[in-house]
């Protein structure tokens, strides 16, 4: 009996899967429809350059993360990593004490600052003479719907990530008291 429970206590179970976990890995498919859809849009108040944008290729108009900066792709791309890692490998007890919610927390973290930074230079997929083309023609570069999902999906595992972190507790706990009782 005792080795049956063993057994079923070594293999992956979603049942063992936390909430916490699970909201990982919903950030991370979030974060994979997000890659699907279009980052930028280029839209402008006037009537004509409003015109002419919409005779333009859907492709030109409309922008893909991946037509982006790095920082674009890099959040999205750490959310489906990390959420990936740690519903596969968050049921082992020795890669959680080893510090798996933290390295989720370090790399949603990483993620955020990445989020930050794709919107300060969303323009910057743009050429320098293009930037100044378009900010002539009285067109503007704004966030489409896959910049608002992707930054959600980094909000959610980053909660998530703080929640799984403070769950867990400090690393260290154990092997403080053993170095305490040693001395």
């Amino acid at each position: 009996m005792a080795a049956r429970a063993r057994r079923d206590r070594r293999g992956w179970s979603p049942a063992r899967v936390s909430w916490r976990e699970w909201l990982g890995l919903g950030a991370a498919l979030l974060a994979v429809v997000s890659l699907l859809l279009p980052w930028t849009r280029l839209s402008a108040a006037d009537p004509a350059v409003s015109a002419a944008l919409a005779e333009l290729p859907a492709g030109d108009v409309s922008r893909s993360v991946w037509r982006g900066t790095f920082f674009a792709w890099l959040a999205p791309m750490l959310v489906v990593l990390a959420g990936v890692a740690v519903v596969v490998a968050g049921q082992r007890p020795a890669l959680r004490r080893s510090g798996l919610p933290h390295l989720w927390l370090v790399a949603a973290a990483v993620a955020a600052c990445s989020v930050v930074f794709a919107w300060v230079f969303a323009d910057w997929q743009f050429g320098a003479e293009q930037r100044a083309f378009l900010a002539d023609s009285g067109v503007a570069v704004q966030a489409a719907l896959g910049r608002y999902l992707g930054a959600a999906a980094v909000l959610v595992s980053l909660v998530a990530a703080v929640c799984d972190v403070r769950a867990e507790g400090p690393v260290s706990r154990g092997r403080s008291r053993k170095r305490a009782g040693a001395r």
